[in-house]
């Protein structure tokens, strides 16, 4: 059976070296074992497992989230496979679906079709996340919650398209910006962010249609902690998500 050095398998799997050697530092791909040159060699098991990692990083799951769920007791690779394979075949479909909607919008302000006003969101939110969603922010925040989320979609919906693109623009604004402060490396705690995470409490007054005093804003930001808010912002900028979630606990603390 075939065995390959640290440089072969990264090149294989498209990832760099170094990220191998983070994954051995780490315990998360440990190689077959390593030579008297100090070599790193590495068997199908090993190509096995990092395929899994690739998988579950590609879905947002952190590192060390992914860490134990490889070795997790009963772990079975074919049915993670299995489960992968569902989850991606749905998001596959929506976003098929979300690519006909694209199409069909660059058609009509192209001037080559009419478009209802429903058919613009079709595929764009999933349904089945959105549920998931709302039932872990129940589960953790209790039921109260239902009306909170209900006068937001309210909200939402009665944009018009111009201002919910206005609105989706100016949180992008507040996001980017925000990254190029954790590449500059500003702490998230710094009150030169404060301009920022004003912008982005104001955002989030505008998105919620009622007031979010200092206490409830650093609670969005334990909401942000769900995988999927994690994901979201993971693929902004690495870090991005504690970053923001530490800047807006920060402000909220000041503002006490």
């Amino acid at each position: 059976m075939a065995n390959y050095l640290v440089g072969e398998l990264a090149a294989m799997a498209g990832v760099s070296v170094r990220t191998l050697h983070h994954y051995h530092e780490i315990g998360l791909l440990v190689p077959a074992h390593v030579g008297e040159n100090n070599y790193r060699y590495y068997g199908r098991e090993e190509l096995l497992r990092l395929q899994q990692i690739l998988i579950y990083r590609e879905l947002g799951i952190p590192l060390a989230e992914i860490g134990a769920i490889l070795d997790a007791p009963g772990f079975d690779r074919l049915i993670a496979l299995k489960g992968q394979r569902e989850r991606i075949a749905h998001e596959v479909a929506r976003f098929t679906e979300m690519l006909r909607t694209i199409d069909r919008t660059i058609a009509e302000l192209e001037g080559d079709r009419v478009m209802k006003d429903a058919e613009l969101y079709s595929g764009i939110v999933d349904p089945k996340k959105q549920a998931e969603h709302e039932a872990w922010l129940e589960q953790n925040y209790g039921p109260d919650v239902r009306e909170h989320i209900e006068t937001s979609r309210l909200k939402m919906e009665n944009l018009s398209p111009a201002e919910r693109n206005s609105t989706m623009s100016e949180l992008k604004d507040i996001e980017q910006k925000l990254a190029m402060a954790l590449r500059d490396g500003v702490p998230p705690e710094a009150r030169s962010l404060d301009p920022l995470i004003e912008r982005h409490h104001a955002w989030v007054v505008s998105a919620w249609g009622r007031d979010c005093p200092p206490v409830a804003y650093a609670g969005l930001a334990d909401t942000y902690e769900h995988p999927d808010f994690k994901a979201r912002y993971e693929a902004i900028e690495k870090g991005f998500s504690a970053y923001l979630c530490a800047a807006m606990r920060s402000w909220a603390k000041r503002q006490s």
